[in-house]
C-alpha cells in the first residue's frame, strides 16, 4: 500500500514562496522506487473541483504544469529520500486551496481520474 503524506503548507503573503513536500512509504518493500510512479500534484480551493498543478512523468521525466502555475511553481523528485517536491514562488490569493500529492505507476498526464493513491492534503493560504 502506496502511503502520501504532505507538509509545508500554512499561511503566506501574496509573493511569497512556499515549498510542499510529498514522503511517500509503502512500495520499496515489493521492489519498486518512487520512479516507478508517475506522481502529480493538486489541489482542491473552497467550492471548486479539484485540479491538477504539475505532475512529472514515471515513463520518460516528462514534466505538466498547469497553465495559473506556469513560471512560478517547478515540481522535483528526490528518488533516494522517497520525497516529492512542489516549489511555489509568487504566490497569489488565487493559489489558496488544500494541496494534494498523487500517484499512480499507470498514469500518464495530471488528470484526477488517473491517480489512485492520495495524501491527505496540506493547506496553503496566501492572504495578506
Amino acid at each position: 500500500q502506496v502511503q502520501l503524506v504532505e507538509s509545508g503548507g500554512g499561511l503566506v503573503q501574496p509573493g511569497g514562496s512556499l515549498r510542499l513536500s510529498c514522503a511517500a512509504s509503502g512500495f520499496t518493500a515489493f521492489g519498486f522506487t518512487l520512479d516507478y510512479f508517475t506522481i502529480g500534484w493538486f489541489r482542491q480551493a473552497p467550492g471548486k473541483e479539484r485540479e491538477g498543478v504539475s505532475c512529472i512523468s514515471s515513463s520518460d521525466g516528462s514534466v505538466y504544469y498547469a497553465d495559473s502555475v506556469k513560471g512560478r511553481f517547478a515540481i522535483s523528485r528526490d528518488n533516494a529520500k522517497n520525497t516529492v517536491y512542489l516549489q511555489m514562488n509568487s504566490l497569489k490569493p488565487e493559489d489558496t486551496a488544500v494541496y494534494y500529492c498523487a500517484a499512480d505507476p499507470l498514469a500518464s498526464g495530471c488528470s484526477v481520474s488517473g491517480y489512485g493513491y492520495w495524501g491527505q492534503g496540506t493547506r496553503v493560504t496566501v492572504s495578506s
